[in-house]
């Protein structure tokens, strides 16, 4: 068991910690801005990455099914789970909607991603691609409810779906798939490049939004609230996909690429909902930060169990 999770930090986390390191010195000491970077990666690389997997992916239409059915029980019963604890322990109105956002959505694209593909190979992104976009589409209409609640506009978040590329690189991938239709080669080229270099630069920012999530300070955030949301995100979440994995019968390599990706940290993104609609980002914020340093330590371990 230590020997595998040697032999997973040294072939998966080390080359991960590189551009993540990168990304962190970075932001600490030339106060780099992430936000060109982020919309690069969210409007370009990340598209051409969803669809060169999906249009060259080795999976079949019921791993498709059950991907997508785990995707919607996870979410329910994680955004149940999510409001019973906030009930019971008495948090407010602002730390319910920060804890639901740090249980329900994990860090899958920008850390999710370049993991699965360094410590599955490409059988395994194959497979994280359709979890991917499902969580995008989710993270845009349930994760605005969840953050805006009583200004929550249910056109504004289906809008907000359609301005994703992500979405349409996928339908496209899907539509060239039932057609046989392939890129030229020149396109084709073009495309593999842009999405190669989607995993080094999503680690980068990675490091530097970490940086800034520390810098940003978590004054003023309850025990409760925090150790709640580290429970839920840490514990509770991978517990619950384990279960859920059961029950829907998904076996092999899909297993545990759904179970990791349900196992990441906090995303990264729940922070910018938190801030915009005013859902408790101090605690979402100090959530993602420990939840992705505590992640260095349970991933591996998981991944070696595999």
């Amino acid at each position: 068991m230590i020997s595998s999770f040697l032999a997973t930090i040294y072939s998966v986390f080390l080359p991960i910690s590189l551009p993540v390191i990168g990304g962190a010195l970075l932001k600490r000491f030339k106060g780099i801005e992430t936000k060109g970077l982020s919309a690069l990666s969210l409007y370009v690389l990340s598209p051409a990455l969803i669809f060169e997997t999906l249009e060259k992916a080795s999976i079949t239409s019921n791993e498709v099914t059950v991907t997508v059915a785990f995707c919607l029980l996870n979410v329910l019963a994680l955004w149940a789970l999510s409001a019973f604890a906030g009930k019971m322990l008495g948090l407010s109105q602002t730390e319910k909607s920060g804890l639901a956002l740090t249980t329900i959505f994990t860090n899958s694209v920008n850390y999710g991603l370049p993991l699965v593909l360094l410590a599955f190979g490409q059988a395994g992104l194959d497979k994280a691609s359709v979890y991917v976009i499902v969580q995008i589409i989710i993270m845009n209409t349930l994760g605005v409810y969840l953050a805006a609640r009583s200004h929550f506009s249910a056109v504004k978040a289906i809008k907000s779906v359609f301005t994703l590329p992500s979405v349409y690189a996928a339908a496209l991938a899907v539509l060239f798939r039932l057609t046989d239709f392939q890129l030229p080669d020149g396109l084709n080229t073009g495309v593999s490049m842009l999405s190669a270099a989607y995993a080094p630069l999503a680690l980068v920012i990675l490091g530097a939004q970490m940086v800034g999530v520390r810098e940003g300070g978590a004054s003023a955030v309850s025990k409760r609230g925090f150790w709640s949301g580290m429970t839920m995100r840490m514990l509770v979440g991978p517990l619950v996909a384990w279960g859920l994995l059961a029950i829907l019968s998904i076996e092999g390599t899909l297993f545990a690429v759904i179970l990791i990706l349900s196992a990441m940290p906090a995303a990264v993104n729940a922070v910018i909902l938190a801030e915009q609609y005013d859902a408790a980002p101090k605690l979402v914020s100090r959530c993602i930060l420990w939840t992705t340093l505590a992640s260095f330590i349970v991933l591996p371990a998981m991944i070696g169990f595999f």
